[in-house]
């Protein structure tokens, strides 16, 4: 059966939030009257994640588990989520328990109007040096170069409609640009305020050098946008499965 939803989770060197994870998403999913799967992404990880995953797998039927044969970044779990996913709604978020699973049945409740709905950690629980104020930068020259204004295009909560991101030409790094992407293919962007949560457990992969990706973006993004939504770019190979786990 085709599911309604599909929820896409990167994962890299999580091994103590997979199963909160888990619980959290299972918690949601039984507050929503829709049919859902759930694509857990093991990004090369070289911890116990893939472990905790086949764990998670095993017992929950709607679960599948993608492991690349390394680390390929965030964009490549995304493409590969996009690409994997049966549903007509695509539900993305991070898997270090930051971004709160029970705000997806609203976010998906507004999406009934939208095409791309973005979470907005208005009350964000990170370093205000490192992760806020760059944030806010980034967001600005975003909104500048693409005509797209969001507070937060770093919120990794979001919902898309299936049809506007599973044709987007991926390259790496682009998964920060997804909203501007996707409104090439689909106009109705909003932005909602959702809950983040400090971490608990394990490491923070991003820190400033995230904003001077995106100041040296900016010079190519025009180019980037419309290469991402044209037939004719050849669409290129962002990851390796080395397994997917399903039952």
């Amino acid at each position: 059966m085709t599911p309604d939803v599909t929820i896409v989770v990167p994962l890299y060197n999580e091994e103590h939030n997979v199963l909160p994870l888990h619980e959290q998403l299972t918690s949601a999913l039984a507050a929503m009257r829709t049919s859902c799967e759930v694509l857990l992404i093991d990004d090369g990880s070289t911890d116990a994640t893939f472990s905790r995953l086949t764990e998670v797998q095993a017992r929950d039927p709607r679960v599948r588990v993608i492991q690349f044969t390394r680390n390929f970044g965030q964009t490549a779990a995304f493409a590969a989520g996009f690409a994997h996913a049966r549903g007509p709604w695509i539900v993305t978020l991070d898997g270090d328990l930051q971004n709160d699973p029970a705000d997806i049945p609203r976010l998906l409740e507004i999406a009934r109007d939208h095409d791309v709905v973005c979470g907005w950690r208005k009350d964000r629980q990170d370093d205000l040096v490192t992760r806020h104020l760059p944030s806010v930068a980034a967001n600005w020259l975003l909104g500048f170069a693409t005509g797209i204004h969001l507070h937060d295009y770093g919120c990794s909560l979001k919902v898309f409609r299936a049809e506007v991101v599973k044709p987007l030409r991926l390259t790496p790094g682009m998964h920060r640009y997804l909203p501007a992407l996707a409104s090439q293919l689909g106009g109705r962007v909003t932005e909602v305020v959702v809950n983040h949560r400090a971490r608990r457990f394990g490491q923070s992969k991003y820190g400033l050098s995230r904003t001077f990706r995106v100041a040296r973006d900016l010079l190519r993004l025009r180019r980037l946008m419309r290469e991402a939504v044209d037939p004719k770019t050849p669409m290129p190979r962002l990851y390796e499965v080395r397994q997917v786990l399903e039952q």
